[in-house]
């Protein structure tokens, strides 16, 4: 009777042969997998979670394009934050910038484009209604505000200030123009408490780089954070 069954010599081949097919694949796939997660790194700021401004840029574009007149760009910086690194520590400092990067991408959704531009200075572009417009920045604004709790129990008081710029209301969806507007009514509202939308008067503000003229950093606005 002749069996069916392979010698376990050539069983012992064929497996070999397809062990050995299969490491270049394994090799490239952990490579792939390796690359991506640099890739990822590059994209988003460990610290905040948010993207780096490239990132940020590249992905505030396509929600301009995608929503037209139907976006918003808001720009927010902590108020009185080398305060909270002088008197809490740099911890604390970092725990602050954790928690406005949270609560910025808890509040942006998942269709936004939310970065970290360098320091405390933090940027949404999402679609926002003009009829859900108040609503949703006041919303931000009482998010920003709540007092952030250390890990050893200490709470922070802190603090934002917030500007916005829509394309209805600027007159253009340029991106760079509504940054500048937005970055204008926010240092127009300083410290207010309230967010400060931006008009015409804005976006004519003289600006480096996308920033008003005169405030610090604007030479760095385009590198990335």
């Amino acid at each position: 009777m002749t069996s069916t069954h392979l010698p376990l010599r050539t069983l012992g081949q064929r497996a070999l042969l397809l062990t050995t097919a299969a490491l270049p694949l394994t090799g490239w796939t952990v490579h792939a997998v390796v690359l991506h997660k640099r890739l990822a790194a590059t994209r988003v700021d460990p610290l905040t979670g948010l993207l780096r401004r490239d990132a940020y840029t590249a992905r505030a574009l396509r929600v301009l394009r995608r929503h037209g007149d139907g976006t918003a760009v808001v720009l927010v910086d902590v108020d009185h934050f080398k305060s909270v690194n002088d008197n809490f520590g740099h911890a604390a400092g970092d725990a602050v910038l954790a928690a406005f990067g949270a609560r910025l991408s808890a509040w942006a959704g998942p269709h936004a484009s939310a970065g970290r531009l360098g320091g405390d200075e933090f940027a949404v572009v999402l679609p926002l209604a003009a009829a859900r417009r108040e609503e949703r920045l006041g919303q931000l604004m009482r998010m920003l505000c709540t007092p952030v709790r250390l890990e050893d129990g200490r709470t922070v008081l802190v603090g934002a200030s917030v500007g916005a710029a829509t394309p209805d209301a600027v007159g253009t969806r340029d991106l760079s123009a509504l940054q500048r507007a937005a970055d204008a009514a926010m240092y127009d509202g300083k410290h207010s408490g309230r967010v400060c939308l931006a008009t015409l008067a804005h976006a004519a503000a003289p600006s480096v780089n996308g920033r008003r003229a005169g405030r610090p950093g604007t030479h760095q606005w385009g590198r990335a954070a």
